[in-house]
């Protein structure tokens, strides 16, 4: 192999691994930017799709941000991470501090020149930074605000979203993806560990694993009632899609018992096809229930 060969695979790789530092696969928790425009059945106004989607597109910058910083902060103990140590571009020294700092700049520039174009969403993206900065540095050393801390980044999505679209968000809305999203972070911390035990994470000493499976069921109970309230309440012609979210939660959970998932919210989602496919019937459920009549 010759000389040029191997630079040009040595810049590939280190390509490869700054696009995997940003974490693109995670970018998905970012559709809940889009739950306003669904619910508020604006998905037929162009401008208002525009606005979102760009929203969300804020979203997966910072949150990418977000994985950089964590990334660089843990990167001697994800050294010593059996996985983390193999998946972890700056762990695996694929990509160096220097190159991951210098991304880091970039993302934050994209960010600020956004002022022009959001501005609120841009305050919303701040705090999102600024709950996440503190998570790295302090909260996720703490029980229970670590996952409330995890949950509120969902909640701030949904409320990015109506915010770009101008449009006030019910109060259901807010309680109900509060709780999907300490079901999900519940979960996460269970699966953490029964898998890895408490070498995981330093917080993991201090939960059980029973512990967590009442979070997670208390979590799960609370999303269905507080959907189905807004449904009632809000949205009567959504009926339809609450066994959609019942199955959806039987399924999740039968995943992670079953089948030891969960412990990836995002892999999890992508590589079960009854999952996929009921998030693929609400959604569609949903723009058939709110299509614009007339």
């Amino acid at each position: 192999m010759s000389e040029v060969q191997v630079v040009d695979r040595s810049i590939l790789a280190r390509a490869r691994g700054l696009v995997a530092l940003m974490r693109p696969k995670q970018w998905i928790k970012n559709l809940f930017v889009l739950a306003p425009l669904v619910f508020t059945g604006e998905f037929m106004n162009a401008h208002a799709v525009q606005q979102v989607v760009c929203a969300m597109l804020l979203f997966c910058l910072a949150s990418s941000a977000v994985y950089i910083v964590n990334d660089i902060h843990d990167v001697e103990s994800d050294r010593r991470h059996p996985r983390k140590s193999r998946t972890r571009p700056l762990a695996a020294g694929i990509v160096t501090v220097p190159e991951a700092l210098g991304l880091l700049l970039l993302l934050c520039g994209l960010l600020a020149s956004a002022l022009l174009l959001q501005s609120q969403v841009v305050l919303i993206l701040l705090a999102y930074l600024a709950l996440n900065l503190a998570y790295t540095f302090v909260l996720k050393h703490q029980p229970v605000i670590d996952i409330f801390v995890v949950a509120l980044g969902f909640v701030l999505r949904v409320y990015a979203g109506g915010v770009a679209l101008s449009v006030p968000i019910s109060s259901w809305m807010f309680v109900t993806t509060l709780c999907l999203a300490l079901y999900l972070a519940a979960v996460k911390r269970r699966q953490e560990l029964a898998h890895a035990g408490t070498d995981g994470r330093r917080v993991l000493r201090k939960y059980s694993v029973s512990l967590v499976d009442r979070y997670a069921e208390m979590s799960a109970t609370g999303a269905l009632v507080f959907y189905s309230m807004f449904v009632m309440s809000t949205r009567p012609e959504l009926v339809i899609t609450v066994p959609l979210v019942l199955f959806g939660l039987f399924r999740y959970w039968y995943v992670v018992e079953q089948l030891e998932g969960g412990e990836s919210p995002t892999d999890v989602l992508l590589a079960d096809w009854q999952l996929l496919t009921t998030v693929a019937l609400w959604s569609g459920a949903c723009v058939w229930a709110l299509w614009p009549q007339g």
